[in-house]
């Protein structure tokens, strides 16, 4: 079954951020997105669905990490397909389960970002790691962190990056209370940005935080 968005009286008034037309992809065993498409617009976007609905996966494929079998992405001015490098500048995603950055420290990560993303905010950065009490460990190997750990940083990154588009994986997962509190205040900020838009995959509403539309995965 192909899920259908369902937008939001006054979000078909905003600029379209992403377009995604046709898209395809199945697993062997089970075909999740059949000719899906969707216009995400500037605000959250939740998409909301149960485990194994698919909802990691389509973040997956909206960030050009999983290629899909058919269908075109638009960024803004560029294409996944035609201009992937313009693509993937202008989105911030990073799976909460990578391992890939576990040999670096979050400030060697942190520094990374500084060159690929133009509106990269160092102060917002400085700030978010001391609410999300990162200081002590922005010199330690990632593999050190603990989960919840590793995950402020990437999203410390997420608010900071400036990017258009900014892809969040259960973004509360493994975070203590303060750490929730202070994320559902960066999304309330989030869901106001005239330009910016976010994707937030997670099986419920995030709190009072206005949505621009919602996509229901079936089960």
């Amino acid at each position: 079954m192909t899920p259908v968005p369902r937008l939001e009286d006054d979000a078909i008034t905003l600029p379209v951020v992403l377009q995604v037309t046709g898209l395809c992809f199945a697993y062997p065993q089970r075909a999740l997105f059949t000719d899906w498409s969707a216009s995400i617009t500037p605000g959250l976007t939740l998409v909301r669905g149960g485990d194994g609905s698919g909802k990691s996966t389509l973040l997956r494929l909206l960030a050009g990490e999983l290629p899909a079998q058919a269908g075109q992405l638009q960024l803004n001015n560029a294409s996944m397909q035609q201009q992937p490098r313009a693509y993937r500048q202008q989105l911030f995603w990073v799976d909460p389960r990578s391992q890939a950055f576990d040999q670096i420290t979050p400030v060697n990560y942190f520094r990374s970002l500084h060159g690929s993303y133009p509106g990269f905010d160092a102060p917002l950065l400085g700030e978010l790691s001391q609410a999300l009490a990162l200081t002590p460990h922005l010199d330690k190997p990632m593999y050190m962190l603990s989960t919840g750990s590793k995950r402020k940083v990437w999203l410390a990154a997420a608010f900071a990056s400036g990017a258009a588009l900014t892809l969040l994986d259960e973004p509360f997962a493994a975070l203590d209370k303060a750490s929730i509190g202070l994320v559902l205040e960066l999304l309330q900020g989030a869901a106001q940005h005239p330009t910016r838009a976010w994707v937030l995959a997670h099986y419920e509403a995030p709190g009072d935080v206005p949505l621009a539309q919602i996509i229901d995965l079936p089960d």
